[in-house]
């Protein structure tokens, strides 16, 4: 594949070897060149501790050989087979050209620049080589490091070995890596004179190279199809240290890769992570599968640059199909979700099928089925994911065009990264046009994609941290807006003993959180001495339920300037919460009167306990659910010496690790023991607190007290 070895590395390592200045020069006068016009002349090299960049002249053709009847191999391997007509190919690049670390469009221009435009499938190479090695030498070839997309090498008609695995109808092709392959016994042995001693010999070898380059790649490069840097003849121990020198280059050229999967993943984890601390802000979940994509992208790339694991049109198409578009529409949804947009509603979704009509044209016109798909068919496709990615383009400018009039800053810092990272997804295409896209500083490759990656991940980062500060200063105002709450709460609530001439009333209250929704007043009437007490619990909790707490204490306090009777009180609190928006209570009102009298109104509410047995109440329903509800009333005397005790459900649903509820029947069992308010709200905390937790405990002494 177009990802290639470096060798510059391995050739300057190689000029320092002792002999190379002088051995280097004997494969470089035209004498020992073929002649173009002529019939083929082998080229000649003495063999010694060096090696030889065969750039040929080269005998090249398109197509596939036809195979010997007789061996099943290709006639235009065999040694002896005419290739004359064949056109000739030279491997020299141009002069000034450059080859960094993974080579550039240029170097070496393929066959697509050479008369054979569009032109995809299997390609030819020749050469005849005449060798003049010592005695025990032993020879190898260092195959080409630059190759679309993949090849097999043979040597005097048989297969030395391949690139790509060929075992298929169609070759399975990787990344171009280092390969070496050693020569047979019969090239590397040198003959000897006829007393027997050493004498230097010639061996004629004629290599083949069977080359198969994808359609798909026909649309990543100008000049794409075929050898593109020469392969290399020499000693077989020089090729092997070289060897270790091209896969530390290699390593090199892509190190970025395992340094930008480690960035996004960690960007993902900490998007995905901050969706602890604001569940309600769905921007960190696709702004972390944005980046978890990423990171596959980057995974999948080191695993075929750095081994054969995966083919290269299969890692090719599982980006192209299943990861590339899901990343566009999901930036769509990050942008979209950041600048708090609304309108048009359809747009999200709108993304995500333009992203399913991106996968199918990516696949259909990715020439990644081109046996089932027809060139028209694919190009047209192809026109199509063009045409996809522009409009995916155009949605994200709108949406910062957006965010740049709403939110100003934000804006302005996101453009340049969207604006970049639109132009990278059209590298490509770019590169078709011979626009730079790659840069190999210190051998290291950096390419336009790579840059607008990491320009985005950069902005995230300084948005994230001005989200973030603006999120920290949220909730400092809302911890200060629970702090009065709470003040606001301690004021509503009663004292925690009072006392109305006999009547001694003690009163305890636990939220579950900082702010409450259990409420209770305790009113003296102010001319006959009855006492009316109202207690309760809204629905909810946290500062909803604290808020809603105040108003119906509100509402308590205006009923009681008007109304004496508890039901008449219960009626005015429903009036007061029916049309509020899922404002409803449970409540329990009663009035006791000096002698001992009370009436009691039930909506919903726990019954009370007299002297540690339940009231037979009847049920009703809650504040707030009804206008003309109905709610039950019940009568009797308190006596002197009995205790009354108004429980809220925080007690009885006290829930233990287990899942297993207080419930009444341990209520029932505690009162039999006449304990403090205290100790039966400790019982029920240490049990497992659910719900705010209030008790009133009223009791009628013997003889008659002063207000304290």
């Amino acid at each position: 594949m177009r990802v290639r070895t470096p060798i510059l590395g391995f050739l300057f390592y190689c000029a320092l070897l002792p002999g190379w200045a002088e051995e280097r020069s004997i494969a470089q006068p035209a004498a020992l060149i073929r002649d173009r016009a002529s019939a083929p002349v082998a080229m000649q090299f003495r063999m010694g501790q060096s090696l030889f960049s065969l750039h040929g002249p080269w005998k090249f053709t398109v197509g596939d050989s036809p195979l010997d009847p007789a061996t099943h191999q290709p006639l235009w391997a065999e040694p002896g087979f005419d290739d004359s007509k064949w056109e000739n190919v030279d491997l020299t690049p141009r002069e000034g050209a450059i080859d960094p670390t993974a080579g550039i469009s240029g170097y070496v221009p393929g066959w697509t620049a050479k008369g054979h435009r569009g032109y995809w499938g299997y390609g030819w190479y020749r050469i005849r080589l005449r060798i003049l090695t010592r005695p025990g030498e032993k020879l190898a070839i260092a195959g080409p490091s630059n190759v679309d997309d993949a090849y097999q090498l043979f040597v005097n008609g048989a297969l030395l070995g391949s690139f790509g695995n060929f075992s298929r109808g169609r070759p399975v092709i990787y990344y171009s890596q280092p390969i070496i392959f050693p020569l047979p016994a019969s090239v590397n042995r040198s003959e000897e004179s006829k007393d027997g001693s050493p004498a230097d010999g010639s061996i004629t070898a004629e290599l083949a190279f069977r080359v198969w380059m994808e359609p798909h790649t026909l649309k990543q490069l100008p000049d794409a199809g075929g050898i593109h840097t020469a392969p290399l003849l020499g000693d077989a121990g020089i090729l092997a240290l070289g060897y270790q020198s091209q896969w530390l280059e290699v390593i090199r050229a892509y190190a970025t890769n395992p340094l930008d999967m480690a960035v996004f993943l960690l960007l993902g984890l900490g998007a995905f992570s901050l969706t602890f601390f604001d569940r309600t802000d769905r921007v960190y979940l696709w702004m972390g599968t944005v980046f978890l994509v990423w990171t596959a992208v980057c995974c999948l790339t080191m695993i075929g640059t750095w081994t054969q694991l995966l083919g290269g049109e299969t890692s090719n198409a599982i980006i192209a199909v299943l990861l590339n578009p899901p990343s566009y529409a999901c930036w769509v949804m990050v942008w979209w979700i950041w600048f708090g947009l609304r309108r048009p509603a359809w747009l999200p979704s709108a993304a995500f099928a333009l992203a399913l009509l991106l996968a199918l044209s990516n696949a259909l016109g990715g020439d990644f089925f081109f046996s089932l798909v027809s060139q028209p068919v694919s190009n047209a496709f192809h026109i199509v994911t063009l045409a996809v990615r522009l409009i995916f383009l155009a949605i994200l400018l709108w949406i910062v065009a957006q965010g740049i009039r709403l939110q100003g800053v934000e804006g302005w810092l996101a453009l340049p990264a969207v604006v970049l990272l639109g132009i990278a997804r059209y590298s490509r295409e770019l590169a078709l046009l011979h626009i730079r896209v790659e840069w190999f500083p210190m051998g290291v490759q950096i390419n336009l994609g790579v840059i607008a990656s990491l320009l985005m991940a950069g902005v995230l980062v300084v948005l994230l941290m001005r989200r973030l500060l603006a999120s920290l200063k949220k909730q400092r105002q809302m911890a200060l807006d629970v702090q009065q709450a709470q003040q606001l709460q301690l004021v509503i609530v009663p004292r925690e003993r009072i006392r109305f001439g006999n009547l001694e009333i003690e009163s305890l209250y636990r939220p579950a959180r900082e702010v409450g929704g259990d409420f209770f007043q305790i009113i003296q009437h102010p001319t006959d001495g009855s006492l009316l007490i109202v207690a309760g619990d809204v629905s909810g909790k946290g500062l909803r339920a604290g808020m809603l707490v105040a108003l119906v204490v509100g509402a308590i306090r205006t009923a009681a300037q008007y109304e004496d009777e508890p039901l008449d009180v219960l009626n005015a609190l429903n009036q007061r919460l029916c049309g509020q928006s899922d404002a409803q209570a449970t409540s329990l009102a009663l009035r006791i009167e000096a002698t001992g009298a009370v009436t009691l109104a039930n909506a919903g509410h726990l019954p009370p306990y007299l002297n540690g047995e339940a009231l037979p109440m009847e049920g009703a329903l809650p504040l707030g659910m009804l206008t003309a509800a109905e709610f039950s009333v019940m009568r009797f005397k308190l006596a002197e010496g009995d205790r009354l005790l108004l429980l809220s459900d925080g007690i009885v649903e006290a829930t233990d690790a287990s899942g297993q509820l207080f419930g009444f029947e341990r209520v029932h069992e505690l009162l039999k023991t006449q304990p403090s308010i205290a100790q039966l709200a400790d019982a029920a905390q240490a049990f497992g607190q659910e719900d705010d937790i209030s008790v009133i405990s009223v009791h009628r002494a013997v003889s008659a007290g002063l207000v304290s």
